[in-house]
């Protein structure tokens, strides 16, 4: 089953959100309020395929993280980041170790 393009397009659109959200100051409420932890983009895909199950699950979590990779990737080269260092800032940037978990 193939899915709309909205839904691979509202997908792509929380992928790019997260990380301009995340920045964002949050609001505290004392000096010792914990600041939550943003959202990794590994996270963010396993949250837009939840719904979605066997092949089409698998298949729209491999376009995610094979898209979240390539913006990682993007980043490390506008920042001129090389060799090992370009490999664990992707690692980073993804948020997890690179393999796809089911």
């Amino acid at each position: 089953m193939r899915l709309p393009s909205a839904v691979v397009a509202a997908s792509l659109a929380c992928l790019v959100m997260t990380p301009v959200l995340a920045q964002a100051p949050a609001p505290t409420a004392s000096p010792t309020a914990a600041v939550p932890v943003p959202a990794t983009r590994r996270v963010t895909c396993l949250a837009t395929t939840a719904s979605l199950k066997g092949q089409d699950k698998r298949d729209q979590l491999q376009l995610c993280l094979a898209q979240a990779r390539l913006d990682c990737l993007k980043q490390a080269i506008d920042q001129k980041i090389v060799g090992e260092s370009r490999k664990s800032y992707i690692k980073t940037c993804v948020g997890g170790d690179g393999t796809e978990h089911q």
